[in-house]
């Protein structure tokens, strides 16, 4: 059917050929003058994809009506520009598109209909670790063992990259994707396909978000949800109330963005913006960069919202300038923007438009801070840390405890490294790492940390050998313009040398801290430290060894990493003495911020990013080397331990089954609050006992040779064995800390996966018991995979993460919620019973279900299919057999 809106198209510039735009102001209709920026990106998409069947009138309308509709829960379908992927993320999609392709041919349909229609970017850049470090040729050595380890990836990633259309793959070694997304691969407006229209995107990792900071609406969603809209197919949403964040002052001369993104953190969680967008406006917008931004935008998930959006001002367009865009494509952004009603002027309140609710921040109030030890919502004051770290020492087991006896606090314990005796107390920091997009892409906090580095050097101070200190840019143009600026070689002798680009330390690669090092905690069961300039600190999540784990700007991870400790008051005691005796406070090295932006106006310039994006795709020599076939259809490789065809389409068939009951179902797991998707399917390294080491030494396979899971998720019998294979896993079953439960039939307490395998043998279902927030962190679709593949049905829970619920409907797994003022203790659940939950035939979003017990307790909980196409996918098996199914009829 023709669009009913194509009236509202018009050409924009006539003198520069004919594309045209769906011009929003022509509505005629007052309403889109007060909505938020960020509806009227969803509500142009709506009108542009308008075909009364995907897209509805009424969908436009409902949008239109968002100061109505936001609060009554309605569904709204929003078709993306583009899909971004990184590789832990992008292989398992590549995968499924592979696996999809055979499903379609075995169905008698075309395979070569499985294909992106929705332009999509890979950018290859969590398969790297810290193996090396503090030597010249560090990058090289951890590049080549990422090669050496991932090459059986990164070929079939090639092949992807050739099989199917409108996929780009950005190699190895290039940087981390949403640094690259926000200096090359944004289009702020898409001219394409003979239109204008606003650049949007979704993602398949958590951080997404962060292009919000340009302007750009993002987010992400789970892996199974990105494969969908990669297929044509929009998300459906609830239209969000958008909380509008109003920020006014200037920030203090030695504040950075760092500290300010940890304070918004913890204001928003406090506020409360989860599933909702939140919109920055206000005076104060103009005190930020467009790094600024995205350092905020990119923490957007650890404050729970679906987006933190920067509208575009003229911030955003010099942005663009700086970082090397084409000069007609920006004065055609310039151009459309105005046109259509989405260009900002913050300094013109007039132009404010109608909020949910607004909060405020006076920039002038925010302080020095770090976030931790074990959370990033959990701001602590620069001038507390000391404290706040030894508070937490005795404070119970949990976010904000250790549960150390009194008497052991001052444990220490002597080793011998490099010849020479060192001592490790509680609080001792062991890993500090300059690291991730969140600030890696700031030129500010990056430049604050070189101008830092030099001035402790030249003052006398030096890091402590055994620390693991490291540097790890999110795109080669951070490694310019430290260079450039003069501040490299001062890094580089305080042990920052650049490691690598990719996510590193953020994401658990951290690689192995030295054996003395390791045996000292250990012996001493102390509480070491990592310090990182990262946005997760989950527990176990960056090193095992590091039992806190705070989250700093970089200038902060260098003065950390000198001091030695986080026991340190840096008002009071001296940060070090150098060779002279002379005290050295961290005042003392401190870079002011107007000291920063006179050196980043004169380093950070136009032609650096040029330069490194010009050949970003070809540039990597090894990469350009793998030869991989040209077929349309991948030759799964059966003794691969890296790449397997999945066993999700095995039996599909292209009638539909009626969704049944689950009846007796055994309780797999009980777990408490913020159960995250690293407590779930872990990221980090195999651990030798466990059982995917098991099945990896079976295939011939020696430790050395495991490499992480997240490098293993192309394979499934790796990740349902890494399922809730996480050691700081807390099942209430055990009461302590350990991936294993009890499988109730026999008594045994066993590995998680050891229970559902015998569970699944026995013919029994299973379901998981939860807290609040649970799948909270970063978006993993094996979070959903792999309890699928464990023979979880159902999680009951009392709250989910937006992207997990979704990837769990994504998988055909049910997420139940406990009616509002119930959990597992008012309904004095012990997860002991045998769970009976009633499938009605006729479904309906938020239904509530029937839950039966064996004991003869009956409960109702909510069914968390939110929308009608949900329930569509859930009819289905999943969001993949639906895509199948139509795709194969």
């Amino acid at each position: 059917m023709s669009n009913p809106f194509s009236h509202l198209e018009e050409p924009l510039d006539p003198s520069h050929g004919t594309k045209k735009f769906f011009n929003l102001n022509h509505l005629g209709d007052s309403r889109y003058g007060r909505l938020p920026f960020s509806i009227r990106v969803l509500l142009e998409a709506a009108i542009r994809s308008c075909d009364e069947f995907l897209v509805k009138k009424d969908d436009v309308e409902n949008i239109l009506n968002w100061k109505v509709m936001q609060h009554k829960n309605i569904e709204v379908p929003f078709k993306p520009a583009r899909v971004i992927l990184q590789d832990f993320t992008g292989v398992p999609a590549v995968v499924d598109f592979a696996a999809m392709r055979d499903a379609v041919k075995v169905l008698g349909g075309d395979p070569e209909k499985i294909n992106p229609i929705c332009p999509a970017d890979l950018v290859i850049d969590h398969s790297i670790q810290v193996d090396f470090n503090k030597r010249p040729d560090s990058l090289q050595k951890n590049q080549d063992l990422e090669f050496e380890r991932n090459k059986e990836r990164f070929e079939f990633l090639k092949w992807g990259s050739q099989a199917f259309q409108n996929m780009r793959i950005i190699p190895p070694g290039s940087g981390i994707v949403h640094q690259v997304n926000l200096e090359y691969l944004a289009r702020v407006v898409f001219d394409e396909n003979a239109y204008y229209y606003p650049d949007s995107v979704v993602g398949t990792d958590s951080h997404t978000t962060m292009i919000n900071g340009l302007g750009v609406l993002g987010w992400g969603v789970g892996g199974i949800e990105a494969e969908a809209v990669m297929l044509g197919q929009p998300i459906s949403m609830v239209l969000p109330e958008v909380i509008g964040y109003r920020l006014v002052g200037t920030p203090q001369q030695l504040v950075t963005s760092t500290d300010i993104v940890l304070t918004v953190t913890k204001h928003l969680r406090q506020v409360g913006v989860v599933g909702k967008f939140v919109e920055f406006f206000g005076p104060g917008v103009t005190q930020l960069s467009i790094a600024d931004r995205a350092t905020i935008a990119n923490m957007c998930p650890e404050y729970g919202a679906t987006a933190a959006f920067f509208p575009v001002d003229e911030v955003s367009i010099k942005y663009l300038v700086q970082t090397g865009r084409d000069e007609e494509k920006i004065r055609h952004i310039k151009k459309y923007l105005e046109a259509a009603g989405m260009f900002r002027d913050f300094s013109n309140s007039s132009q404010d438009p109608d909020f949910t609710q607004i909060v405020e921040l006076d920039l002038q109030t925010v302080v020095p801070c770090c976030s931790g030890p074990k959370r990033p919502q959990d701001k602590v004051k620069v001038s507390e840390m000391k404290t706040d770290f030894e508070n937490c020492l005795g404070a119970k087991q949990g976010f904000k405890g250790f549960q150390i006896a009194p008497e052991h606090h001052s444990n220490n314990v002597k080793f011998v490294y490099n010849d020479k005796e060192y001592e490790l107390t509680h609080g001792s920091v062991v890993i500090a790492a300059i690291t991730s997009c969140t600030n890696t892409s700031n030129p500010s906090v990056m430049l604050g940390a070189g101008l830092l580095a030099k001035k402790a050097v030249e003052a006398g101070l030096t890091v402590k050998p055994y620390i693991k200190t490291s540097l790890s840019p999110g795109s080669g143009v951070v490694t310019y313009y430290l260079k450039e600026s003069g501040v490299l070689p001062y890094l580089i002798q305080l042990g920052f040398d650049v490691v690598g680009y990719g996510c590193m330390t953020c994401i658990g690669n951290s690689g192995p801290l030295p054996e003395p090092v390791v045996e000292a905690i250990t012996q001493g069961d102390l509480v070491a430290v990592g310090v990182l300039s990262g946005n997760r600190n989950f527990e176990g999540r960056v090193h095992p060894n590091t039992r806190a784990n705070y989250l700093a700007s970089p200038p902060l991870v260098i003065a950390y990493a000198i001091a030695g400790t986080v026991r340190i008051d840096f008002e009071k005691e001296p940060l070090g003495i150098n060779a002279q005796g002379k005290k050295i406070f961290l005042k003392d090295i401190w870079p002011l911020r107007d000291e920063i932006q006179a050196v980043e106006r004169q380093y950070v310039i136009p032609g650096m990013f040029k330069e490194v994006y010009q050949k970003i795709e070809t540039v990597n020599k090894a990469w350009n080397a793998l030869e991989v076939s040209s077929d349309k259809l991948y030759a799964w490789n059966p003794k691969s331990t890296y790449i397997k065809s999945p066993p999700f389409f095995e039996n599909l068939t292209l009638e539909l089954q009626t969704p049944k009951s689950i009846v007796d179902a055994y309780v797999l797991l009980n777990l408490g609050d913020s159960v995250t998707t690293d407590h779930i399917s872990p990221a980090g390294n195999i651990a030798r006992n466990s059982p995917a080491a098991r099945y990896l030494t079976g295939r011939g396979l020696t430790p050395r040779d495991f490499n992480s899971y997240g490098s293993r998720r192309g394979n499934d019998a790796v990740m349902a064995r890494g399922t809730f294979a996480n050691i700081r896993l807390l099942n209430k079953f055990l009461n302590k800390q350990a991936p294993k439960t009890i499988h109730f039939p026999s008594g045994e307490t066993v590995d998680v996966y050891d229970a559902s395998e015998r569970y699944q043998q026995e013919g029994h279902p299973l379901i998981v018991l939860a807290g609040k927030e649970y799948g909270s962190g970063s978006s993993r679709d094996w979070a959903a995979k792999g309890p699928f593949l464990l023979g979880i049905k159902a999680v009951l829970a009392e709250s989910y993460e937006r992207i997990h619920r979704s990837n769990l409907v994504g998988m055909g797994v049910i997420p139940l919620q406990y009616l509002p003022g119930e959990d597992a203790d008012s309904l004095g659940l012990t997860g002991q019973e045998r769970y009976s939950i009633i499938i009605p035939e006729e479904l309906v979003p938020r239904m509530n279900v029937q839950i039966k017990l064996d004991t003869g307790k009956t409960f109702q909980a909510i069914m968390r299919f939110d929308t009608d196409v949900e329930l569509t996918y859930f009819r289905n098996g999943g969001i993949l057999n639906y895509m199948i199914r139509k795709m194969a009829s």
